[in-house]
C-alpha cells in the first residue's frame, strides 16, 4: 500500500475529531453531549470539504487511510509548528 503524505492541518483535524468522538462516547447521558455533537459535526464537515480533496469522490476514498494515519502520526517539530 502506498503512504499518503498528509497536510498536517487535515491530520490534526482528524486527531481532534477522534478526540470529541472519544469524550462523547465516554461522556454520561444528559452531560452537555450536544456540544459536543455539534462539534463533531463541525469537525467532520471541515474534513469533508478540505481543499486536500480535489473532488467528493477522494474524500470517500481517502478517508479510511486518513482516519488510520491520523491514529498512528506523532508530531515532528516540523509538522507540529
Amino acid at each position: 500500500m502506498t503512504p499518503h503524505c498528509f497536510p498536517a492541518d487535515l491530520l490534526a483535524l482528524q486527531q481532534e475529531r477522534e478526540r470529541t468522538y472519544t469524550a462523547l462516547a465516554h461522556a454520561p447521558a444528559g452531560t452537555g453531549t450536544a456540544a459536543l455533537r455539534r462539534a463533531l459535526v463541525l469537525l467532520d464537515l471541515r474534513l469533508a470539504t478540505h481543499p486536500y480533496w480535489a473532488s467528493p469522490a477522494q474524500w470517500r476514498t481517502g478517508a479510511a487511510e486518513l482516519r488510520r494515519t491520523a491514529r498512528t502520526h506523532t508530531p515532528t517539530a516540523r509538522s507540529a509548528a
